[in-house]
């Protein structure tokens, strides 16, 4: 710990007050007492404290009433001997128990002003932990969810039962290619959508199933979509295709020279 950093810890320990009012152990005061005469930061802070000390114990000093010392006086023996008392003695005492009150309703207050900041600080990292911890579950559930799809996915590719077809483009589309995934046992389709070449931003690519010269979509590719994704399973069907439609797709195929296409094995 460098000085800055003991110095700074020495302050917010409250023994400069607790030394003030002679509360203060030997070895405590042993301690201030080195600190005030070694650093002139502490010092500067403890004279400080002592003239604002000093400040409130006048405005909140309770005076003695004037006939005190006299009725004092008068109760004792006369016979008995009396010392004289320095007429700052009194004062001092007042003055004292003034400066520890002062003291002990600053400590109070700051006391009460540090547990409200540490609560309040406490309640906001509570409640950020509790932030995070649902955020994590979240992303768990997540995760899960999809290493379960994928799983799904992976026991479906491995199935003897799943045939594989590679629907590649024509001459208007040589570079679009897709991978069809279908196991009729168990009625799952899915497709593989490699690589789609470009197209104006009013025309989408559409992949049909051909069910005995009927074209039923399936669905919109996009290479957004470039991911290992479920279709709709189509029993009978006997071929698959690809067509160049308008944006948002169409409810029947509009050109009979699609852009891809592969006839099935599924009833064979």
């Amino acid at each position: 710990m460098n000085v800055n950093e003991q110095i700074t810890t020495f302050l917010k320990s409250n023994l400069l007050d607790k030394y003030l009012i002679g509360q203060t152990t030997a070895s405590e005061t042993e301690e201030v007492e080195h600190y005030i005469n070694t650093y002139p930061e502490v010092k500067k802070v403890y004279e400080k404290l002592q003239d604002k000390l000093e400040l409130s114990a006048q405005i909140n000093a309770v005076k003695a009433p004037k006939n005190a010392l006299d009725n004092i006086l008068n109760t004792l023996e006369e016979d008995t001997p009396v010392v004289p008392m320095q007429p700052n003695k009194p004062k001092r005492k007042w003055f004292n128990l003034a400066i520890a009150a002062s003291v002990a309703a600053l400590l109070f207050a700051g006391s009460s002003a540090y547990l409200f900041v540490q609560n309040s600080n406490l309640s906001n990292e509570n409640q950020v932990i509790v932030d995070e911890i649902f955020d994590l579950r979240s992303d768990i559930a997540k995760n899960n969810s999809r290493l379960t799809d994928i799983l799904e996915q992976f026991k479906q590719l491995n199935n003897p039962e799943t045939e594989k077809y590679v629907l590649q483009g024509n001459r208007s589309a040589k570079d679009l290619k897709t991978v069809a995934y279908i196991n009729p046992k168990e009625k799952k389709s899915m497709i593989d959508v490699v690589s789609l070449p470009q197209l104006p931003d009013d025309q989408v690519y559409q992949i049909w199933a051909d069910i005995q010269g009927k074209m039923v979509s399936l669905g919109i590719l996009s290479e957004a979509d470039r991911k290992l994704q479920e279709i709709p399973y189509t029993e009978d069907a006997l071929g698959l295709s690809i067509s160049v439609e308008p944006k948002g797709g169409s409810l029947e195929r509009s050109s009979d020279t699609p852009v891809a296409e592969i006839s099935l094995k599924l009833n064979e």
